[in-house]
């Protein structure tokens, strides 16, 4: 008996839509994509977008005002599962990061005391913040073969098995020569896998863009870096830069974030 297609919605807020894109240049996938299931809402790829319910919504970037809030929970509302890719939706991204002055203080910077009346401007957060999510994809941007297996999963009513490894795995199994013994500021050891070590492997130091790696030694990594001589602020910046606000607490009180 052939399976009923599943009703799908993709949808961005606050970031570069690189995931999103990531799927639009995936010309050889799309088709079957669009194929696999019923796509009600994909603004990047299609015009006669509606807002009926949903089995399955994927949501790309931080939510950064009250009316995205409201916006991602009216979508939380009608899907059976939601689905945050990308490391802005999953962390809160670069436009979370901790750094300071406040949030506030930098927003004041920007704008003064203009009244903005569009929007209404709040700290950039995960979606995860907001409104339950059933299952994460991180990346900056996501990886298309990634994404493609966890989708086809989804629609299969199986858990994706994402990699429960750090980045300095997948730099072994490529032969790379570790950058952190070539005294190169790495956070590879700490940093979840999946992207292949593509930044390694041009000898380009790892900056953390798929998150924390769950079990990631925090606490070790930190006091190396220390050894080699990085400060606690340069730390600090590089740890908290991708993971933004969706930084274990852990950590945060090792950095004293």
């Amino acid at each position: 008996m052939e399976r009923k297609k599943l009703d799908i919605g993709l949808y961005g807020f606050t970031g570069c839509n690189g995931d999103q894109l990531v799927i639009v240049h995936s010309e050889d996938k799309l088709l079957d994509f669009f194929g696999a299931a019923n796509i009600k809402s994909f603004s990047l790829a299609k015009s006669d977008n509606d807002e009926s319910a949903l089995d399955i919504a994927f949501i790309e970037g931080s939510i950064a005002n009250r009316e995205q809030a409201e916006h991602v929970k009216h979508i939380r509302e009608r899907s059976r599962m939601l689905v945050a890719i990308g490391s802005c939706a999953v962390y809160g991204g670069i436009q979370s990061m901790h750094v300071k002055p406040s949030w506030e203080e930098r927003f004041k910077k920007v704008y003064g005391n203009n009244k903005l009346d569009v929007r209404t401007p709040t700290p950039s957060l995960p979606v995860g913040e907001v409104v339950k999510v059933d299952f994460s994809l991180p990346g900056c941007p996501i990886d298309a073969d990634q994404f493609f297996y966890v989708f086809g999963q989804l629609l299969r009513g199986q858990t994706p098995a994402m990699p429960d490894y750090p980045v300095c795995a997948e730099c072994r199994w490529k032969e790379n020569e570790c950058l952190l013994l070539k005294g190169i500021f790495c956070v590879g050891p700490v940093t979840a896998g999946g992207c292949q070590a593509v930044c390694p492997s041009h000898n380009l130091p790892c900056l953390g863009c798929w998150g924390p790696v769950k079990e990631g030694n925090a606490d070790s990594h930190i006091a190396l870096l220390k050894e080699k001589g990085y400060s606690l602020e340069a730390i600090q910046n590089r740890m908290g830069m991708h993971a933004g606000a969706g930084i274990p607490e852990s950590v945060k009180k090792l950095l004293g974030a």
